[in-house]
């Protein structure tokens, strides 16, 4: 009775194809849990197309793109304990979810398990996962995978009251590094995060990107988020070396100006994590240093 336990979530913004796609992948699942389409205000066909192919999907037409925060939306109409997001070109394998279930209804304070990711069309692991499972993070004996200190949004099942118990994704930070902010706050709360390798995501990524647009909001996002929870040594010391690492072009310097011009918001929001978490982030701040698989490059 998986399907009674969790709803897929899914964002879309004109991607239609490749959300039609997604949304086959997903009704094959043995699983047959409840999904839910947040479109954000998609202007090529997409809505009308997922409600003439998809008519057991629960469809949200958004006046305007949401971006992540359509996730926020989109919660609010889930009715079981938990959520497993899915981008609108990432699906996922069939026991996946079942595999979520079992582990999140075992372990009370687990909040978030991420799965492994396969890139298609080769199902080659991404990058990130090699991070995940090598994760620095200390965690209790009883998680059952490795502890994480954030998140792939595309890739993750999470616990509805404790995803809407922090407030979703912010607003603020809109798309691309979102879960980081969210990832710190459920830790603040006491719950934990975990990679599960025995869940597996897909990902086939969109031929339709905007990958300098990304850049910007990634570097303003982690500058932002730096400054709204970390102590001020460790925020000083972040923000340095993202000055030294960045390329030397337009798109990091566009970043700069957006995080320097919502400074004094930022600072006005400023809530420093508690310094057991911060323990946690620094160890995170190393295994970035060398990261291979973030990068403010496109």
């Amino acid at each position: 009775m998986t399907g009674d336990r969790i709803t897929v979530v899914v964002i879309t913004h004109n991607r239609c194809a490749e959300l039609l796609h997604t949304l086959d992948r997903l009704a094959e699942l043995p699983e047959r849990p409840p999904v839910i389409v947040a479109d954000n205000g998609s202007t090529d066909g997409t809505a009308d197309a997922v409600a003439r192919l998809h008519g057991g999907v629960r469809l949200l037409r958004l006046r305007r793109n949401l971006a992540a925060l359509g996730r926020n939306v989109a919660v609010r109409e889930v009715r079981t304990p938990y959520t497993a997001f899915c981008d609108d070109d990432s699906w996922w394998e069939p026991g996946s979810l079942e595999t979520a279930v079992d582990r999140l209804d075992r372990h009370p304070l687990l909040a978030t398990a991420t799965a492994r990711v396969l890139v298609e069309p080769a199902g080659t692991e991404d990058p990130i996962v090699a991070e995940l499972r090598s994760s620095p993070v200390p965690g209790p004996p009883w998680l059952p995978g490795p502890a994480l200190g954030s998140f792939m949004a595309a890739a993750t099942c999470v616990r509805t009251d404790a995803f809407r118990s922090v407030g979703g994704f912010s607003p603020r930070l809109w798309l691309d590094g979102e879960e980081e902010l969210l990832a710190t706050d459920l830790a603040v709360r006491g719950w934990w995060l975990a990679y599960i390798p025995e869940m597996t995501a897909h990902h086939a990524p969109s031929v339709v990107r905007e990958p300098v647009a990304r850049r910007v909001r990634g570097l303003r996002n982690t500058l932002w988020f730096t400054w709204l929870r970390r102590p001020f040594p460790a925020a000083v010391r972040r923000t340095l070396f993202l000055a030294r690492t960045v390329p030397r072009d337009t798109a990091s310097l566009r970043g700069f100006l957006q995080a320097a011009a919502g400074a004094p918001r930022t600072l006005a929001q400023r809530r420093v994590v508690p310094a057991e978490i911060e323990d946690r982030l620094r160890l995170l701040d190393e295994t970035q240093r060398t990261s291979t698989a973030r990068r403010y490059v496109s």
